[in-house]
């Protein structure tokens, strides 16, 4: 099951870069043993590099029983996160500091799904 990304996926990340803002939709299922409390803590700790790159989240929450899915899309947490670009999310995750810090979120996560977002034109 899927956490982190390849080498593969950050390539193709930063080719479909339009250069415009971006949100990250996280959903995160934790592992049953201390990883709510462990991705808390990797919560906690990535506020700093965000503020760092411009970021900034926008929802945190848990989730509920879903109204349509099938088996095996039930998730813990959904996480919106606003970058001024995907070179922002990019330097966040190859600086060194940060990299030592997502030990936390691999370690709390049994399965997650990071994927980037665009608004519609003429959204807000």
């Amino acid at each position: 099951m899927a956490v982190d990304p390849k080498i593969s996926d950050i390539q193709r990340f930063k080719q479909e870069d339009t250069g415009g803002p971006v949100v990250m939709l996280n959903l995160v299922r934790f592992k049953q043993d201390g990883g709510r409390t462990t991705y808390k803590e990797y919560a906690n700790a990535v506020l700093p590099f965000l503020k760092k790159v411009g970021g900034q989240p926008l929802y945190v929450g848990d989730c509920s029983t879903p109204l349509v899915g099938e088996p095996g899309q039930l998730w813990d947490a959904v996480l919106l996160v606003r970058y001024p670009n995907r070179s922002a999310f990019l330097q966040m995750a190859m600086d060194p500091e940060y990299q030592h810090v997502s030990k936390l979120r691999t370690a709390a996560l049994e399965e997650a799904v990071l994927q980037a977002t665009t608004p519609w034109p003429g959204s807000p």
